[in-house]
């Protein structure tokens, strides 16, 4: 039996995380979840055992499409912000290998400004 492969592009902020599936070229969207669509509260939205139920819901659609493989594209929040992962993106990977999934390559793929937007504040900074 060969093996199929797809990508799991992660965006993982610490207001939510967003897990989307596509094919091998990106183009066509094979299933996708977020933690709005598993967590009742907002602040659970973007914490580790929300990201690990939506793994295991998008592994019962990969199985239904026969995909053994998965290559991770991790984002995390792009701009000012921070531009560490937040802690679903982990959990979520962690999830993926449990399931049986063979994890190809791990990649991060958060923009990085050049040179970005001016800090709020102004000139003499955030006065308190």
């Amino acid at each position: 039996m060969e093996e199929r492969w797809a990508i799991a592009h992660i965006f993982s902020s610490f207001n939510n995380t967003i897990i989307t599936i596509t094919d091998m070229t990106g183009a066509e969207t094979i299933a996708r979840a977020s933690g709005g669509m598993v967590a009742k509260a907002d602040r659970d939205e973007s914490s580790p055992y929300t990201a690990m139920q939506m793994a295991t819901q998008l592994v019962d659609k990969l199985r239904e499409r026969e995909i053994t493989g998965l290559r991770v594209k991790v984002k995390a929040a792009a701009g000012r912000k921070s531009r560490t992962t937040a802690p679903g993106a982990q959990a979520a990977i962690r999830a993926f290998a449990r399931a049986g999934l063979r994890i190809g390559k791990i990649e991060d793929v958060t923009p990085i400004p050049h040179d970005g937007t001016k800090r709020p504040g102004g000139k003499r900074g955030r006065r308190v």
